[in-house]
């Protein structure tokens, strides 16, 4: 090896080494605690069982995200159910269930064969199971700004405004 070369390789070296030191040296100033899951349910164990069995029957999870996890077959930009409990009530979420054209509640920019289907063919206590169920999936506070802000320009398609929530 020539005396240019040794010195290239080791100009090389001596640059990684350098990098190497910057980033661990910024990666300890970071000392930003991770907040955690922020996604928790209030939903009984009943209710969780019942509603369980519902979403598998219906195979929400082929459209829906739960958990933060998406199953492989998702291809629907639908939203997410983690937090839902914190963007609509029980109530409303029964109603929407109940209704027999649930876009005529809240109206959808996907293709027909895309858009949430009717429930209202379920026995009422299904209905409940469910709106509780999905009634208790919170957000923590620090990421419902996070949360609201990409649900509504989901939903809507424009940008988001926090008073203008939907």
């Amino acid at each position: 090896m020539r005396k240019g070369e040794k010195l290239i390789i080791g100009l090389m070296v001596l640059s990684v080494v350098g990098l190497v030191v910057v980033k661990l040296k910024q990666s300890a100033k970071e000392t930003t605690e991770d907040p955690g899951i922020p996604f928790f349910s209030t939903a009984s164990e009943d209710v969780t069982k019942q509603a369980g069995k519902t979403i598998r029957a219906f195979n929400c999870r082929d459209c829906h995200s739960l958990w933060a996890t998406k199953t492989f077959t998702q291809a629907v930009p639908a939203p997410a159910l983690d937090g839902m409990g914190s963007f609509r009530s029980e109530e409303w979420l029964y109603n929407y269930f109940s209704a027999e054209n649930p876009q005529e509640i809240l109206p959808s920019r996907l293709k027909p064969q895309y858009r949430m289907p009717s429930y209202a063919s379920l026995t009422e206590q299904e209905r409940r199971d469910l709106a509780a169920y999905i009634g208790s999936l919170k957000v923590e506070d620090w990421y419902r700004e996070q949360a609201a802000k990409a649900r509504y320009e989901k939903l809507t398609g424009k940008e988001y405004d926090k008073d203008a929530r939907i």
